[in-house]
């Protein structure tokens, strides 16, 4: 993994043409999740993530729609949306081989969080348990308080003007110092560029999303300390 460095990369949506030009480094990808919806070729991200996984080039943690596909694929009956529809029908439309089935393998078994060093790798948000244990099996079984942050952040009972659930940060204020959190799933960024924020202990969070697939661009950042 550390041969070349890591690169590390914000949500992608769908936005296949952003990530190509994201992986074409021989740094070691680990994608924040929320891989697909909304943007125009959610199935052609997940081949590439597959052929990343196979060819153990890259990693990816769980993300909220990557959870919610899986749990279609196996069948579950969820409250369907237009983002998903779509991600389902480009599945079914693509060519791949057996593309259905592998990307379900894939998002059963993506961590919900990874962590390497000082270092944490999250979609929502963090949880003072992620730094002492490991994350569930598979992000795809019952709701726990670690996963739900994981995939969720840390979500307030009302809903923003925009009809999205309200989400809080007084999670980074509980990142030990030293400790670096690298996050998805939130738009904080005013400048178009990965927003970086320091908690009241001292740690960091740096949110990577900045719109893919939602008419802003993909992030990435690479890390050389090594």
């Amino acid at each position: 993994m550390r041969e070349h460095g890591l690169r590390v990369v914000g949500d992608v949506h769908g936005d296949l043409n952003a990530f190509r030009h994201a992986i074409a480094t021989k740094r070691f990808i680990i994608q924040l999740g929320d891989l697909v919806d909304h943007g125009p070729d959610s199935a052609g991200v997940l081949e590439t993530m597959l052929d990343l996984l196979e060819t153990r080039r890259g990693m990816f943690v769980l993300g909220n729609h990557d959870r919610k596909l899986g749990r279609a694929l196996e069948g579950r009956r969820l409250r369907r949306d237009l983002p998903l529809e779509t991600t389902l029908k480009q599945i079914q439309a693509s060519t791949a081989e057996d593309l259905a089935n592998r990307s379900y393998q894939a998002i059963a078994r993506a961590p919900a969080w990874q962590r390497l060093d000082n270092m944490l790798f999250v979609h929502g948000g963090f949880h003072t348990a992620m730094l002492s244990g490991p994350p569930p099996q598979t992000g795809l079984a019952d709701m726990s308080a670690p996963l739900s942050r994981a995939l969720f952040g840390e979500t307030t009972s009302r809903l923003q003007p925009d009809g999205y659930p309200e989400r809080r940060l007084s999670w980074i204020n509980r990142i030990p110092e030293g400790t670096t959190v690298y996050v998805g799933h939130d738009r904080r960024s005013l400048d178009g560029r990965p927003l970086h924020r320091t908690g009241r202990l001292g740690g960091k969070a740096i949110f990577m999303d900045l719109g893919a697939g939602k008419g802003g661009h993909l992030a990435w950042i690479d890390l050389n300390d090594f």
